[in-house]
């Protein structure tokens, strides 16, 4: 549905506009608010930021229609405004045009061609709202993806790589805030949200730095991939590295930051993973080898990174490790013995 704003002082044109236009607000293609003179109809702007287009008189008290053209660009400069009046002569149009005005509509109002230009109006509109919407998606894209990165995604192999499932050897760790819900439900929001950016920050940093990718936050927990080689011994790096940059952290929001880690390695399943039909898709790690890892966080305790006794084996000679035990995993019918990396 579009949102259109009149404004104009003649008390019978609201009259006919919902009798010229009932039909398409009956099926809700329209929605017709009114005011009286320009103080009136930015004020409506303001109370209803989905306004697309404005269909503006000239001449009205308090606050003429050239002058709301003048603010309505400081307001919201993508509401087009189309101006209907009886001042059609060239000096009002070029004033109007250069204040901003998008289309000139005379007096008597000829409705037939007022929808012909209320619909080019309203599409224009559409259209800048789509072209500034990926625009700003281009410019975050951009903070994130190698320039190189987004050249290929212009590229037919990008299409294709995008349905390419493979089996990896990678190792994956998911690090967990610890009771972080606990102030989430004490503290005010807006505070709880940047505390824990400011933390999910401290982590990509340090994942990134030993060429790990983030594959997804889930509630206070990230979840990254490593691949490539000695890819478990740079998952550990990544986790030791920001397990030391939390504890080095003051108290904030009466809360002290620390990290719970479970790492695992070996091969899983990568693909694009999700609804086509939702058109929302992640290029993500699944497996086994993902599920413990897991559960593993879910078992490591406060200030723990642990591993399983395969990924000991081979990192032992890198990291000092020490052995807890055997645990019981979700949904695993043996025991797992489990490692803590110390150093």
């Amino acid at each position: 549905m579009t949102k259109i704003l009149v404004a104009d002082d003649e008390a019978d044109l609201e009259m006919l506009i919902r009798q010229k236009f009932r039909q398409q607000i009956r099926d809700q293609q329209y929605e017709f608010m009114f005011a009286a003179n320009g103080n009136e109809a930015l004020k409506k702007v303001q109370e209803h930021p989905d306004v697309e287009i404005i269909l503006s008189d000239i001449n009205m008290p308090e606050m003429d229609g050239l002058t709301l053209l003048s603010k309505l660009n400081e307001i919201n400069p993508l509401i087009k405004a189309v101006m209907v009046s009886a001042y059609g002569d060239m000096e009002n149009i070029r004033v109007a045009m250069n204040r901003g005005a998008f289309d000139f509509v005379t007096k008597p109002v000829n409705f037939t061609d007022l929808e012909i230009t209320m619909k080019k109006t309203i599409d224009f509109v559409r259209q800048t709202k789509i072209t500034l919407n990926a625009i700003r998606e281009n410019n975050i894209l951009k903070m994130y993806v190698d320039e190189n990165v987004l050249k290929f995604m212009v590229s037919h192999e990008y299409e294709q790589s995008l349905t390419a499932n493979e089996t990896i050897e990678a190792s994956v760790a998911f690090i967990d805030i610890c009771s972080f819900t606990s102030i989430s439900e004490k503290e005010h929001p807006d505070a709880v949200v940047k505390l824990l950016n400011r933390l999910f920050d401290l982590m990509v940093t340090e994942i990134i730095a030993q060429n790990g990718i983030v594959d997804k936050f889930i509630g206070d927990c990230v979840m990254a991939v490593f691949k490539g080689p000695f890819h478990l011994d740079r998952a550990i790096d990544a986790c030791l590295a920001i397990r030391n940059k939390i504890n080095a952290l003051p108290v904030e929001l009466n809360f002290t930051p620390k990290i719970s880690i479970g790492i695992n390695s070996g091969e899983m399943i990568s693909g694009n993973i999700g609804s086509a039909a939702l058109k929302r898709l992640d290029y993500t790690v699944i497996g086994d080898v993902v599920n413990i890892a897991s559960r593993l966080q879910s078992v490591a305790g406060n200030n723990k990174i642990v591993i399983t006794d395969n990924c000991f084996e081979i990192v032992k000679q890198s990291f000092e490790c020490k052995k807890v035990g055997t645990v019981f995993l979700k949904n695993k019918a043996r025991e797992v013995v489990i490692y803590e990396v110390l150093n």
